[in-house]
């Protein structure tokens, strides 16, 4: 079993909190065969609420997918007490948002497409270092394309994320 961390990183501008809504949320990946290094071209996607068995009954994960190349059953699962929020604080620095088990299996790639949540932020006129919720949710963010903008009413502020990139990291 090895621990796989998803390692965010975005320029958030007048946003914070930069979550996955609910457990339904997908999570696209694309994944290699550690066997065989058979990388398919195309997104497979893993969310908390399906679970599928694992082979001779030792549990169940978020995904079993059996390699096209070598036939090797390999399983892939969400651990839900590692999700955390990419936050104004982590702006334009990597952090892990999410840790996946992986078992014969690694992702090598991640499409954060739609279903992001993020809160508004107001920055302090006085300090760059702090700021405040300005109290508006922003639901069903669409990060697709790997940015997204819209306004915020309340603190009367343009909201951006923008420049994501991932990459992945062994956890301990």
């Amino acid at each position: 079993m090895v621990k796989i961390g998803l390692q965010f990183k975005a320029f958030l501008e007048n946003v914070t909190g930069l979550i996955p809504e609910g457990e339904d949320f997908r999570w696209y990946l694309k994944l290699k065969c550690a066997n065989c290094g058979e990388i398919p071209d195309h997104w497979q996607y893993i969310d908390q609420e399906e679970k599928q068995p694992l082979k001779g009954g030792r549990g169940e994960a978020s995904a079993v997918i059996k390699c096209k190349l070598c036939s090797r059953e390999n399983s892939i699962d969400i651990l839900s007490d590692t999700i955390v929020s990419y936050d104004m604080a982590d702006n334009n620095k990597y952090k892990t948002i999410v840790v996946f088990d992986c078992r014969g299996i690694e992702p090598v790639d991640f499409s954060p497409r739609n279903g992001w949540k993020v809160l508004g932020w107001k920055e302090d006129e006085d300090d760059d270092e702090s700021g405040r919720v300005s109290g508006t949710e922003f639901t069903d963010v669409d990060l697709t394309e790997k940015e997204w903008a819209d306004y915020d009413e309340k603190s009367n502020e343009s909201t951006v994320i923008s420049e994501v990139e991932v990459k992945f990291a062994t956890v301990k």
